[in-house]
């Protein structure tokens, strides 16, 4: 009996070392492409997105900033608690009036250009549609 103690005390530390040492090879390798290109492409706020969606959601417009070719229809829901506007920063752009929790938006952009709008409610809100030849 007392020859197997120390064989058995080798085989755990054996074993020990080699979980230790297969979790660090594993948390050393390189995220797949899929994963590097979720996470370079999050941000709307630099490049415009090509949708006709945009959601309201957490107090915000998402994406925040879409492109369309001309003629092409937006929609936007609110899926906020509360209530929110798609207000245009100038004139000939949407204007929804107050749109409640669960409601939709629709404008169609028949002028090419930069249309910038906002919330009425929540000043911090803002979004961009490019429209497109």
């Amino acid at each position: 009996m007392k020859k197997l103690i120390p064989i058995i005390i080798v085989i755990v530390l054996v074993g020990g070392v080699a979980a230790v040492l297969a979790t660090r090879h594993k948390s050393d390798t390189t995220p797949t492409p899929a994963t590097q290109s979720s996470s370079t492409n999050n941000s709307t706020a630099t490049q415009p997105v090509s949708t006709n969606s945009v959601s309201i959601k957490d107090f915000m417009f998402s994406p925040d900033s879409i492109t369309v070719k001309k003629g092409a229809t937006v929609t936007w829901t609110n899926q906020d608690g509360t209530s929110h506007t798609v207000t245009a920063d100038k004139d000939g752009g949407p204007d929804s009036g107050t749109l409640a929790d669960g409601k939709s938006y629709s404008f169609t952009f028949n002028t090419v250009g930069t249309f910038t709008y906002h919330c009425n409610f929540h000043s911090d809100m803002k979004g961009t549609v490019v429209v497109t030849e």
